[in-house]
């Protein structure tokens, strides 16, 4: 129907329309501090949620398992309306902290810890990489449906074509150091992108059911005539845990996919936009799954293969001879692909950088400057992940994994949600629980829902799956301890979850953390509440003598930056730094300027490298006098003495204990001396008991001196 280098040729022309839109879009925002229509753009963005495997994979899942394939979408769209309060808490966490990502979010909770960050980094990876190799894959497919050319000039364009995404990536998401910064460009290529799925998949679905039949009336007579009912069923008996578990996947999908996190969260333009997405979602939700069960009944009719359900989309064109509709639906499924793709790459290798790359660069090379290196390994990262992909993509040839793919990336995805989502509203839990879930969760996801499938494609022995583990039948994927009446999904999402939450909060209650952790985590919580983050983010410092050296305290700051940063940057950085302390020409700070300045170089910083590695970046490098360091320790006295709190918020409020433990030391030696006070007292009575009872004795003593000289006689004078 199509050569190669035609379709790859308009492939690259509608890669090129987006190039030039990402163009536009940036210079007018230049020209004019923002874009028109902010909010539906947003909303529109939020649809990068739907992919090649919606536009493509939802019809091969609806051949086999009925209405069910509208269960993930279900999960979303309940997933943003009752998580609109967990996305606006995020949001505003992401401004005062200057998040760049779902790690650098989660680690941030949990005392910006660089394993946390590490841990979901490697989950984010592992869960994810496929996904994008099925994205791939997918243009792959299109291609090899749509032409009849060799497989070599099928390879060349689909590199042509990664090594075009992997430069628009670059170009537009990491263009510059900071990743905090929005990406408006490639905001409103996400947004052009989504119309231009929904627009294809509903032009398909319109040619289909009046074009090549008459309605859906027609269509679903005919359907019932051929006892096709089962594609618009809501399943078997046993299908109610799997609606249960696909439901699950969609809502944690919606709130901790790195991509939706990105385009949710971090390219958020404020708060106000999250109701234009509660609105606008639901309804692309309808909108592209709409004509999902009429085409698919309508293949089967014109006696295309079950098996070929995937392609469906493309087939019915190619079969129906209309080049035009055929080149609509390789569109759709080309922007739904790509739209994925470049956001993903955005992120991984934002991850990858911050979390893995740049902490075990500074544990070896500690005095290694990263200032005109960090860009180009994002970069690198970037057309790294992209080639990996594209070459597993290539020889990938595993129809029963790749077919699980999209299922199993959501599962890995969920394993975020107890330490991301419960987190951001459970005070109590900690970093030792964060950790323990996480990696309880992930070992269960890859022992229940990866080994499965490479056990089916002959990559492992499958005695595993007949005998367990190490020949224990409670270990086996698909029965664990025993359970088998779980469908596969169900199977895989209860035991990854159950294991997951309880060691998130067991590992919470047993462990205490320290004060840091408390102090961070009570900052978190300011900055995510509504009523305090104006008064909270806007608070500027006050107060105390200015005796601090201006000077060598930003020559400090300035070393510190330009290890990561390039000299402009670095200098334009510390320059904001002082702007927002409004110092003006004085030469001096105030103990708390000081600790503002280095809060605010901390949170720039963390722009570049991640709050955990700005964190640690912050202690390994910055270092205050003793002088510093007594008024730092005397002010946070000064503030816990002063509070005045009720005796239920004093035994509740985590600020209140983070303040007393300054004073643990203070606190135990003024008991000491209580208690050496009272057992000098107590001396001092016995003491005091005996001198009493001498006097008592002396007047006894006397008393009787006297009446004994009387009965002799004497007079007092002359005794």
């Amino acid at each position: 129907m199509f050569s190669t280098a035609s379709l790859t040729g308009i492939a690259l022309l509608y890669m090129a329309l987006l190039f030039a839109l990402a163009i536009f879009v940036e210079r007018k925002v230049r020209k004019q501090s923002g874009l028109s229509f902010q909010g539906p753009i947003y909303a529109l963005s939020l649809a990068v949620f739907f992919t090649s495997w919606t536009f493509y994979g939802s019809v091969g899942f609806a051949l086999e398992n009925g209405l069910q394939f509208f269960a993930i979408y279900i999960g979303a769209i309940l997933g943003l309306l009752f998580g609109a309060k967990a996305i606006k808490k995020m949001v505003l966490a992401k401004e005062s902290f200057r998040l760049t990502s779902i790690a650098d979010f989660i680690s941030t909770r949990y005392r910006r810890s660089q394993r946390i960050a590490a841990l979901v980094t490697i989950i984010a990876i592992l869960g994810l990489m496929p996904y994008i190799v099925l994205q791939l894959r997918a243009i792959n497919s299109a291609f090899d449906v749509l032409t009849n050319d060799s497989a070599t000039q099928g390879s060349w364009s689909a590199v042509i074509i990664t090594l075009t995404l992997a430069f628009i990536t670059i170009l537009f998401g990491a263009r510059k150091i900071d990743p905090t910064e929005r990406h408006q460009g490639i905001i409103a290529v996400l947004a052009a992108e989504c119309l231009v799925k929904l627009f294809a998949f509903i032009a398909l679905g319109l040619f289909v059911t009046f074009g090549l039949f008459d309605g859906f009336d027609d269509l679903f007579t005919q359907a019932e005539q051929a006892n096709l009912q089962p594609v618009y069923s809501f399943g078997g008996a046993d299908s109610l845990l799997t609606w249960v578990a696909l439901i699950i996947l969609g809502a944690a999908a919606i709130l901790m996919l790195p991509r939706q996190f990105h385009v949710t969260v971090v390219e958020n333009p404020g708060t106000t936009h999250i109701k234009s997405a509660l609105t606008l979602f639901p309804i692309y939700t309808l909108g592209i799954n709409l004509f999902v069960i009429p085409i698919a009944l309508a293949g089967l009719l014109l006696g295309l293969p079950k098996s070929s359900g995937d392609q469906f989309v493309l087939l019915i064109p190619k079969l129906a001879n209309s080049e035009v509709m055929a080149l609509v639906g390789y569109l759709g499924g080309f922007a739904a692909a790509t739209g994925m793709v470049i956001v993903t790459l955005i992120t991984l290798a934002t991850m990858t950088s911050n979390h893995l790359v740049i902490p075990i660069w500074r544990r070896f090379k500690p005095n290694l400057n990263l200032g005109a290196s960090l860009l180009h390994l994002r970069w690198i990262l970037i057309l790294g992940i992209a080639l990996i992909a594209h070459l597993f993509a290539n020889q990938l040839d595993a129809p029963y994994l790749l077919v699980a793919l999209g299922l199993i990336s959501f599962a890995a995805v969920l394993q975020l949600a107890p330490a991301g989502l419960i987190g951001l509203f459970w005070r109590k839990g900690n970093s030792l629980g964060a950790a323990l879930g996480l990696l309880s969760g992930f070992i269960l996801w890859g022992f229940t829902l990866v080994l499965p499938p490479m056990i089916g494609e002959g990559w492992i022995d499958a005695s595993v799956m007949t005998n367990g583990l190490f020949g224990h039948s409670w270990l086996r994927p698909n029965a664990l301890f025993g359970l088998e009446f779980l469908p596969p999904l169900a199977h895989g999402v209860f035991w990854s979850l159950l294991f997951n939450i309880t060691l998130y909060v067991v590992g919470s209650k047993l462990y205490k953390p320290r004060k840091v952790e408390r102090a961070q985590t009570e900052e978190l919580f300011n900055a995510t509440n509504e009523v305090l983050t104006d008064r909270y983010r806007n608070a500027r410092p006050t107060g105390l003598e200015a005796y601090i050296e201006r000077e060598p305290k930003t020559q400090e700051a300035e070393l510190l930056l330009n290890r990561f940063l390039s000299s402009d940057a670095a200098d334009q950085v510390l320059g904001s730094i002082l702007t927002d302390l409004q110092l003006g020409a004085r030469t001096h700070f105030t103990i708390v300027e000081l600790m503002e300045f280095h809060r605010l170089l901390e949170q720039r910083l963390a722009g570049s490298i991640g709050a955990a590695g700005a964190h640690s970046a912050i202690e390994e490098s910055i270092r205050y006098s003793d002088r510093e360091s007594a008024d730092l320790k005397a002010l946070f006295s000064h503030i816990a003495s002063e509070l005045k709190l009720s005796s239920s918020e004093t035994e509740n409020s985590p600020l209140f204990e983070s303040l007393q433990d300054n004073n643990d030391q203070l606190n135990n030696e003024l008991a000491k001396l209580k208690n050496a006070n009272k057992v000098l007292e107590e001396k001092v009575d016995r003491q005091y008991e005996v001198i009493h009872g001498h006097r008592l004795e002396i007047q006894k003593l006397t008393h009787e001196n006297q009446t004994l000289k009387a009965r002799l006689g004497l007079s007092t004078d002359e005794s």
